[in-house]
């Protein structure tokens, strides 16, 4: 009895192990046939405008709550510590450096990565992978990698607009709402911000972007039991996503507040 209890206790966890390991390879195997010819030019056009079609008006309307939440959380608070001046720099950088790659990733992995899950996952069971490879075409190299990159580029500019609207929210709440003063919320950017905080919005952008893909594609290349599979595996993909990026944006945020100090210090 002990030993089954055992084994079904460890059964999930090896599977979890098994899963991340067919992860990471797909993503070697992604890495290394970017910059395999002929590149799918025309398949990363269209993926990238599909990608964006789905993902650009959510994004901007999940932004614009977002920024005010944080400007007004972020002013009431400095209001009570006697730092208004400052309110505009802490609205921005928390915008800039945390809000905005997160929105977009989460979009992005919501709205992109599952409608690529279903779509590679509907190929899969319809066994028109199994014929390209019979043909041999690379799935991989045709499929996978232009859907990768294409949501890369569209991450780098959602991030961009999330910020712009997210800062653009943050001051109009701000000024409306708490009675901020206009030139004291502009002139605090360059008090607490600097130039790289807007690099590490980028860079987060681009790698949430690469592990939303890469999870959708895996999901969608190995659906289990047909069409039920299929949908089975969209919800997967969108969960471990999410898992997945919460916990690579606080690496991520932990290694660049260490690298780089803060503007002053």
């Amino acid at each position: 009895m002990a030993s089954k209890a055992r084994a079904s206790i460890l059964r999930p966890i090896n599977g979890g192990l098994a899963q991340a390991g067919h992860i990471f390879a797909l993503f070697i195997d992604v890495a290394r046939k970017t910059f395999k010819r002929p590149f799918e030019f025309r398949e990363f056009i269209e993926q990238s405008w599909f990608i964006a079609s789905v993902s650009i008006l959510p994004t901007a309307l999940v932004s614009i709550p977002f920024g005010a939440v944080i400007a007004l959380q972020i002013g009431s608070l400095i209001q009570q510590l006697g730092a208004q001046s400052f309110t505009g720099a802490a609205s921005v950088l928390a915008t800039v450096q945390q809000a905005a790659p997160v929105i977009t990733a989460l979009i992005i992995a919501g709205a992109a990565g599952s409608a690529v899950a279903a779509d590679l996952g509907s190929r899969t069971i319809r066994e028109e992978i199994d014929a390209l490879e019979v043909l041999g075409v690379d799935p991989v190299h045709k499929l996978v990698v232009p859907r990768v990159l294409g949501m890369v580029l569209v991450a780098l500019l959602l991030n961009g607009l999330v910020s712009v609207v997210g800062i653009m929210g943050g001051y109009f709440f701000n000024v409306l709402l708490q009675g901020g003063t206009p030139g004291a919320y502009l002139a605090s950017f360059s008090a607490l911000a600097q130039l790289p905080d807007l690099w590490i919005g980028e860079i987060k952008a681009a790698i949430f972007g690469v592990i939303a893909g890469v999870i959708a594609a895996y999901k969608g290349l190995h659906p289990k039991g047909g069409p039920k599979g299929v949908g089975e595996a969209v919800n997967q993909s969108v969960v471990i996503t999410f898992l997945v990026l919460f916990f690579a944006n606080l690496v991520m945020t932990l290694i660049y507040l260490q690298v780089v100090p803060a503007k002053g210090a």
